[in-house]
């Protein structure tokens, strides 16, 4: 394992209920409850039972309202990183560390880079093409197959649009799922919960896009690369 990101200490807790999609609520070891900023807009299906053991940070800052960011959930018995913030920065130090091979060319030239009226994660160059890179992080799973979206996402159809354009105007492009849990040997499409996405991600792949999947090992002390999992499709057409 590599270590790709170290947390400052963490501090445990149990899971009172996440709303507002962006907030939760914990419950601390000495049976303070406070409020934890929750940086992810999906659904964090199977990641926010009530109940729950979680990691959570602490930022000393007057320009936050809440002093707390969830970090990561424990859901069928390992860790799960839920903070979307950091997986920029895991896709990141992959592409630093060269450890996707098809990738291993280009350098990061800019992130957050506008494509039309999109906006994606990376802009890459090898010094002789450019390659956009939109990334997604991965937590929900069925089975032992990690799966996205967990939510309908409009914004997701529209990245992989974005994506085959750049591939029609003559630019490489990729989508990068950062799956967040070690308990998985493969990635899918999540039919059932958007059905659109999953045909706009068969339609990409059909106009050559490349799609990679890489596993993480969240720990209370950091994050760890495991490794390329296979891409699948529960139809049988990849």
């Amino acid at each position: 394992m590599i270590e790709i990101y170290r947390y400052n200490a963490l501090q445990s807790g149990v899971l009172l209920r996440r709303y507002k999609r962006f907030l939760a609520d914990v419950e601390l070891p000495d049976k303070q409850i406070v409020t934890a900023f929750c940086p992810n807009s999906g659904s964090m299906k199977g990641c926010s039972e009530p109940g729950s053991l979680v990691m959570i940070s602490y930022h000393e800052s007057s320009e936050r309202k809440t002093l707390y960011t969830l970090e990561m959930v424990k859901a069928d018995g390992v860790w799960v990183g839920v903070n979307t913030l950091l997986t920029n920065d895991l896709a990141h130090r992959l592409i630093e560390l060269k450890l996707i091979h098809e990738l291993s060319p280009y350098k990061v030239i800019k992130r957050e880079a506008t494509f039309g009226d999109s906006r994606l994660d990376f802009l890459l160059s090898n010094g002789k093409r450019e390659c956009y890179m939109e990334v997604k992080n991965v937590t929900l799973k069925d089975g032992r197959v990690a799966k996205f979206p967990d939510a309908v996402t409009v914004r997701g159809r529209k990245h992989l649009n974005s994506l085959m354009n750049a591939v029609k105007m003559g630019y490489n492009a990729c989508m990068l799922y950062i799956v967040q849990r070690s308990d998985c040997d493969c990635f899918a499409p999540e039919e059932e919960i958007d059905p659109e996405y999953a045909k706009t991600l068969r339609l990409a792949l059909e106009c050559g896009v490349n799609v990679f999947a890489f596993k993480f090992d969240a720990r209370p002390e950091g994050i760890y690369a495991l490794g390329r999992v296979l891409c699948r499709d529960d139809l049988g057409k990849w």
